[in-house]
């Protein structure tokens, strides 16, 4: 008999998609700056809205004050690190370099099409997002396995 682990709201359905914006405000920060910072406002909203699910989840079950609290910090912690800081940097650093790279003077990519060097940031940034997901997602779990929730 299988026991069936209770759907997160937050993390598994397509809500888990709000705290991605920041990753889409970076890509398209070469196109549309303005956008990158509503971005980042959307993906914290994401964030503490999944970490003030958790708490009242916690503090529903009864759980002693410490335990709350140590459920919302590692929420908060995890979902700023995996949802929100190390994807921003990672699609910054990939559209950027992208940029970077399709305007330099080398020969086979000056004479890429002035559309494609103007837009080709973005779908590489845009493209990349699928493929850092589960990667950092792992990742955060493992260093906070390994360190802050050692010590908590």
């Amino acid at each position: 008999m299988s026991i069936e682990k209770e759907k997160d709201l937050w993390r598994d359905t397509p809500i888990r998609y709000l705290g991605y914006a920041n990753e889409c405000g970076e890509a398209f920060r070469p196109l549309m700056p303005r956008f990158v910072r509503p971005s980042y406002a959307v993906a914290f909203g994401y964030v503490l809205g999944d970490t003030g699910s958790k708490t009242l989840k916690s503090k529903e079950a009864k759980n002693e004050d410490t335990e709350v609290a140590k459920t919302a910090l590692d929420c908060f912690v995890w979902q700023t690190l995996a949802s929100v800081m190390i994807p921003g940097l990672v699609i910054n650093r990939v559209t950027s370099t992208s940029a970077q790279i399709m305007n330099t003077n080398v020969k086979l990519l000056s004479s890429l099409p002035s559309p494609l060097k103007r837009f080709g940031p973005t779908m590489i940034g845009l493209m990349t997002i699928p493929l850092i997901i589960h990667p950092i997602d792992n990742g955060v779990t493992w260093f906070m396995d390994n360190t802050a929730r050692k010590w908590w």
